[in-house]
């Protein structure tokens, strides 16, 4: 069922390659995106948010075919358009179809602005296949034919209308060749659980009826492979004399609620008799609502192919198949099931560990039963860590390597490739295995409970008592020093939300410390207690000077406890001044008056004096470095290369256009 490849298999080999799918997450555009990619691969998924696109998820599409696009972009239209040069065009996108749909704004701007957006960077030798709606009809309800008068009774119709005679118009006025489908009540596989057909459905399974509207309500039902096939033919024959057309796509035939249930009941031998009146109307719920399909299956030899029973029947079959209320239904009501884990790994010196770092992380996604991305990071290391990186993606098209231009240390590493991650949430770990892969699991039960940061937090390290004891006593002073609550003993190692990610890859900061900005950015954050492992290979490429450098980055990025207190000590160090210049005048002339005057206590004043001047000067140094630094606006890493599986972009214009796609 899930597998069975398509009766009309011959059509989808004759496409004009490459094919877009626009609004492939959607419940049409899901299946006849899958239909086509199970024939041929260079098919492609565009949608706008690859996170909640639970039936591409389920439907276990490569990362490789799905593309990121915002068509009321069109500049992220053009690009895509240029990279992968599509020859045959579907767009189901739309908004305002459901009634949780209600932003008007966004209804015009994605049925009306979108479809501008599309057809404009549209070419003659292009096949552009428009998902109309039957509600453009509106109010002119019963049995329409294309000729007649459309009566649009919602901002959706209104909308859907004006895409209608945008296609009529690109058609004259540019000759590109556009058709628009108006689509009926469409049903079948991965239709949303809460809508009609798969309600009624899944208590027939059990041999039960959902809540009912009035049984006069009526539609004009058409399996979803049909309608797949209607999407085909017009691709297919589409020629210059009926291009900008709208046609229907129907079966004719007035099928009342009351006809639905009968049908159900023989199907399934449910006893149980029907409650009308147990739900409410809809506003566009009518009683002749059917359509015409005479135009359509004459100019293209199309005809609605399955009966109301045989498609309950097989949509039944397919709810079995897909374990419905176990998998779909979850997956349905939170998108974040069944996600993407991105893991980054920040390597430096690691070629020996990496390929145990990729072992123990497959093992441990496999296990949580997740779809996984790995991004290695090279950061320009001296040893033959890039070819390492390399025989991975060779034989695995889900890990990434990115090479740096020089080493520019581990948070420019982290942030590289949390700019090009496609996850729905980002692990950070180091390349020499001191962060465990499997602690993943206590930060996915974690996340899957609703924090957005996950992160580590060392309760103990395997390293020597007295590098233990600094550790601790840097994390305690900074965390009270810090002008925001940060966690103590929490590393970079953490899972962190993609809502949360592009937070921190948006901030404009030439140097940052992620841990700290991590808890700066704020969301709902909690921590997981593991032990740091000491180094599996190697030697570890932190010194002391490297430590102390880390401990002034953080406290001077997040702190301005030493300035406080340079102006603390210089108010006190005054009053002290003050009091003793009083006193010397009081000793001399009231109480000693042979106190001497000692050049050993001047000495030792200046002294005290200029080295705390020093210090101030140093702090206040400290500071303006780092606006230096901040107003030069370098860039915080240069890529020379990326490779996703078997594939390398190395010129600059190639990595920046990836960059570009897949940065959300």
């Amino acid at each position: 069922m899930l597998d069975h490849l398509p009766v009309y298999r011959d059509k989808i080999e004759k496409l004009k390659g490459p094919v877009f799918v626009f609004g492939a997450s959607g419940f049409i555009g899901a299946n006849l995106f899958n239909d086509i990619f199970k024939i041929r691969k260079d098919c492609y998924a565009v949608t706008h948010d690859a996170t909640k696109a639970w039936r591409l998820k389920l439907l276990n599409v490569p990362f490789e075919n799905i593309i990121h696009c915002d068509i009321l972009s069109d500049n992220s239209i053009k690009e895509v358009f240029e990279k992968y040069k599509p020859q045959t065009i579907f767009n189901l996108a739309a908004y305002g179809a459901y009634s949780k749909q209600s932003n008007v704004n966004l209804t015009y701007e994605t049925n009306v602005l979108g479809t501008v957006n599309i057809l404009q960077n549209c070419t003659k030798d292009m096949v552009y296949i428009h998902a109309g709606s039957s509600s453009e009809y509106g109010f002119n309800c019963t049995s329409p034919k294309e000729t007649d008068r459309v009566e649009p009774n919602s901002h959706y119709a209104v909308s859907k209308v004006s895409a209608a005679y945008l296609l009529e118009y690109y058609a004259k006025v540019a000759g590109l060749k556009t058709l628009n489908l108006r689509l009926y009540s469409i049903y079948g596989y991965w239709e949303e659980p809460d809508r009609l057909i798969p309600r009624l459905i899944e208590n027939a399974r059990k041999k039960n009826l959902p809540s009912l509207v009035s049984p006069d309500i009526s539609r004009d039902f058409v399996f979803v492979e049909d309608c797949v096939e209607a999407f085909l033919d017009a691709a297919l024959k589409i020629d210059d004399e009926k291009s900008g057309r709208s046609y229907n796509i129907a079966t004719g035939r007035k099928t009342t609620m009351g006809d639905l249930v009968d049908v159900t009941r023989k199907a399934f031998s449910i006893a149980k008799e029907p409650e009308w009146g147990s739900m409410s109307n809809r506003k566009w719920d009518l009683a002749e609502w059917f359509g015409d399909p005479t135009a359509f299956e004459n100019d293209f030899g199309w005809k609605a192919r399955t009966s109301l029973e045989d498609g309950l029947i097989r949509y039944s079959q397919w709810q079995d198949a897909v374990q419905y209320e176990s998998r779909l239904i979850p997956a349905f009501e939170n998108p974040k099931l069944n996600p993407v884990i991105t893991a980054i790994i920040a390597c430096y010196k690691d070629a020996q560990a990496i390929p145990f770092m990729y072992e123990r992380l497959v093992k441990t996604f496999n296990e949580l039963k997740v779809r996984y991305e790995i991004i290695f990071v090279n950061d320009n290391s001296p040893d033959n860590q890039e070819e390492v990186i390399n025989a991975i993606c060779d034989k695995d098209p889900n890990v990434v390597g990115i090479s740096h231009s020089r080493n520019f240390g581990s948070q420019s590493a982290f942030l590289s490739g949390m700019e090009i991650a496609t996850g729905d949430c980002v692990v950070l770990m180091d390349g020499d295995l001191q962060d465990p892969p499997e602690i993943i699991p206590a930060f996915y039960e974690k996340w899957m409970d609703g924090y957005d940061v996950v992160y580590g937090v060392r309760v103990q390290r395997e390293m020597k008592p007295h590098i233990h004891f600094f550790y601790k006593t840097f994390y305690k002073v900074f965390q009270g020093l810090s002008y925001i609550p940060i966690p103590r003993d929490a590393g970079d190692f953490s899972m962190i939300d993609r809502k949360v990610v592009k937070e921190l890859v948006d901030l404009p900061e030439t140097e940052q410390f992620l841990r700290g900005l991590r808890a700066w950015v704020g969301f709902k954050q909690t921590g997981v207690p593991y032990v740091r492992p000491e180094r599996m290979f190697g030697v570890s490429t932190n010194n002391w000077t490297k430590n102390i450098w880390w401990a002034k980055k953080a406290i001077f990025s997040f702190s301005f406890a030493p300035l406080e207190l340079m102006s603390y000590a210089g108010f006190g160090l005054t009053a002290l001044s003050i009091l003793g210049i009083i006193w010397q005048i009081l000793a001399k002339f009231f109480f000693f008056p042979d106190t001497p005057r000692g050049l050993s206590t001047v000495i030792i004043l200046i002294v005290f004096f200029g080295g705390l001047t020093i210090l101030g000067i140093s702090f206040l140094g400290e500071y303006i470095t780092k606006i230096f630094e901040e107003t030069k606006k370098r860039p915080k890493y240069i890529r020379t290369r990326i490779r996703r599986g078997p594939k390398a972009y190395k010129t600059a214009d190639e990595i920046r256009a990836l960059v570009k796609q897949l940065r959300k």
